[in-house]
């Protein structure tokens, strides 16, 4: 399908048989990947609309743009055609730019040079005529039958080079070629128009690598989502664009006999042909982020905090884009941790403590008291009502405070006629003594058909102290019978 300089040196071509290749010393014949050369399109799609908004999708591996009226934007054409090469090239890809008046003479300069082309405005036929004709024939032609019946017929008639193809006269090319010769004629004299069929963007960003031989260990795994994470990084900056999702998908080699595709039929066909499994991850960042660095050590701790289980023979990555954030930081606020630190270290934590202990405490919707779960941290925008407006007098109304004791105390409680009478702390001494005033009990319960269901009493009490009187809550657990006190008001 294709090869590099350093074959084609060799005398290697393009449709060479696999036991013709197979005789060549120093030679490495290589899978095709689909996958692959659909994320290398995407990446040349991303840098081209990087330079400018009309881009056409013309071929896998080809495209154009449109650059009328960047000049003033991006300064003279050969600086842009310069820098479109320098930015594919940091991108990893390999490709050759032409430059002329008319998309067609621009696709054949590209397909014939090496390198970066200029071609001046009417001197086309001129630059093009010393390329052979079958560059043209592979350019403008889907059909490899057809195409070789055409250079067939043009070697007949001697014509090997575009320029001998531009002089024929029009007429008996007409008659002898029909409609499809004429046009041939003007594509090899640079003098074809047509207007480019623009792409419409669609904000796909993903990578794909099939590997040749199985992945057991982490570390090559990192090496090669390094470079797929510059990759899309890459294409997303050239957007202005950041990512707030990232999706790992690895597809494992199936090794177990657990994978059969059918679990009922592993002790009876012990030979049948094993499935591949899926081993699906999302990163979801707290805030818009851009950092290839950042992203390669959170996909590490996860990985190492959820092992694949199996050989990896594909690797699939994608992003979601969104618009960065935007923060301008007052004179007089104090400095934050940068959201991408933050992320790496609560991301650090998690994996030494496990999953579900890190992160920010959002409340349950239930009657339970304390019941609480740890969610992925993410900052929320400070939201600001204006309509509300309180006096001063209101801001400043007394409220009485219930401060909890973390974890709650264990106590001894003396009960007379059902209701709490004497109370003795286990752990604090100063926490005893005979109850003056009760209030309660307020009783609660729920998740009865859960197996961690709850039951509970609670009454305020008024204990006499050294200062006088000290209130608290004091709680029963009516499932296990234990007292404690759950906090003091003040």
């Amino acid at each position: 399908m294709a090869l590099n300089e350093r074959a084609r040196q060799l005398g290697v071509e393009v449709g060479a048989t696999k036991s013709q290749l197979e005789a060549w010393e120093n030679l490495v014949l290589r899978a095709r990947s689909e996958s692959q050369e659909t994320s290398a399109h995407a990446a040349l799609l991303d840098c081209a609309q990087s330079f400018s908004p009309e881009v056409e999708d013309t071929s896998p591996g080809t495209v154009l743009l449109n650059l009328a009226g960047l000049e003033p934007l991006l300064g003279p054409l050969p600086k842009i055609a310069h820098d479109l090469a320098r930015q594919v090239s940091q991108m990893g890809l390999e490709a050759t730019i032409a430059v002329a008046a008319n998309p067609d003479a621009a696709l054949l300069a590209a397909r014939g040079f090496s390198g970066v082309t200029l071609i001046p405005e009417g001197r086309e036929a001129e630059r093009l005529g010393d390329l052979p004709v079958d560059v043209l024939l592979e350019s403008f032609s889907s059909d490899a039958d057809e195409a070789s019946r055409w250079v067939e017929t043009f070697d007949r008639w001697g014509i090997r080079k575009l320029r001998a193809l531009a002089a024929l006269p029009e007429v008996p090319v007409g008659e002898r070629l029909g409609q499809l010769g004429i046009r041939l004629q003007k594509l090899a004299r640079g003098a074809a128009l047509r207007n480019l069929r623009v792409l419409e963007p669609q904000l796909i960003f993903a990578e794909s690598v099939e590997l040749e031989y199985p992945i057991v260990l982490l570390e090559p795994v990192a090496f090669l989502l390094n470079g797929m994470l510059e990759q899309v990084c890459a294409r997303l900056r050239a957007r202005a664009l950041a990512v707030q999702e990232l999706h790992l998908n690895l597809e494992l080699a199936a090794t177990q006999p657990n994978d059969y595709a059918s679990f009922a039929d592993a002790p009876t066909r012990p030979l049948a042909r094993l499935l591949p499994r899926k081993f699906i991850r999302t990163l979801r960042l707290p805030t818009p982020m851009l950092d290839a660095k950042v992203f390669l050590k959170l996909l590490q701790l996860d990985l190492q905090a959820h092992p694949p289980g199996a050989p990896i023979v594909k690797i699939h990555l994608s992003a979601e884009p969104v618009r960065p954030r935007a923060l301008q930081s007052g004179l007089f606020q104090p400095f934050f941790p940068e959201p991408e630190k933050l992320e790496l270290t609560l991301a650090r934590i998690a994996g030494i403590v496990g999953e579900g202990r890190v992160g920010s405490v959002e409340l349950l919707d239930t009657h339970r008291e304390g019941a609480f779960a740890v969610r992925h941290f993410a900052p929320a925008e400070p939201k600001l009502d204006q309509n509300v407006k309180k006096s001063a007098k209101e801001q400043m109304s007394a409220v009485i405070v219930l401060r909890l004791f973390r974890p709650p105390l264990g106590a001894v409680v003396t009960l007379r006629e059902a209701k709490p009478v004497r109370i003795r702390c286990l752990q604090r001494e100063d926490i005893a003594g005979e109850i003056v005033w009760s209030a309660g009990p307020w009783r609660s319960s729920g998740d009865w058909s859960d197996q961690e269901g709850w039951s509970r009493e609670e009454w305020d009490v008024a204990v006499p102290s050294e200062t006088g009187l000290v209130l608290y809550r004091l709680v029963q657990d009516k499932l296990s019978g234990n007292w404690f006190v759950e906090g003091m008001y003040d």
